[in-house]
């Protein structure tokens, strides 16, 4: 199993978001619920456009944990969700397949989307989990506050989430930037 990383650059979060723009809504859509509420990709897909439209919160049932899961729903977020879902029906599934009738794309299809998007950035280490911990980190760099994370992803201990979202890799990387014997 390959470790992915979040993405640490705020530019390249800026630049994927425009070409998704560009070649996909849906897709762009995705990308930026993932980075915007630290869900699961698994969680994702399974949204439908009622568990969105004139709400305040996703509410969702872990499928890792069995767990109800709500996530915010900020007015930045809100606008895009409006957006993209003015003309579709609540019972749609919000990351609809072009395949079968009413289904989400798969697992596969979500990673495939953010692979390739990756590498035309110049990324590398990126896969469905990358949404997450790119909100994790992007999180605990405004915040400053592991506990809260913890909280947000359910996870057992402080040091799990910060080895999670890479800060643990970040912090030793720079305080080895200036040592040298």
């Amino acid at each position: 199993m390959n470790f992915v990383q979040p993405i640490r650059d705020k530019n390249k979060i800026k630049e994927i978001k425009a070409l998704l723009l560009k070649n996909n809504y849906r897709d762009f859509i995705l990308f930026t619920l993932g980075i915007n509420t630290g869900f699961r990709i698994s969680d994702i897909l399974e949204i439908k456009v009622g568990d969105v439209r004139n709400k305040t919160h996703i509410a969702i049932n872990e499928k890792k944990t069995d767990k109800l899961k709500k996530a915010y729903i900020n007015s930045s977020l809100k606008e895009e969700l409006d957006k993209y879902i003015f003309d579709m029906n609540d019972d749609d599934f919000l990351f609809r397949s072009r395949e079968g009738e009413n289904k989400p794309i798969s697992r596969v299809r979500a990673y495939q989307l953010l692979t390739d998007v990756a590498k035309k950035v110049g990324l590398e280490e990126i896969g469905t989990h990358t949404l997450r911990k790119t909100f994790g980190y992007w999180h605990y760099r405004q915040h400053k506050d592991i506990a809260l994370l913890q909280e947000l992803f359910n996870h057992s201990a402080p040091s799990v989430t910060l080895r999670y979202i890479g800060i643990n890799q970040d912090a030793m990387d720079e305080s080895l930037e200036n040592f040298y014997l």
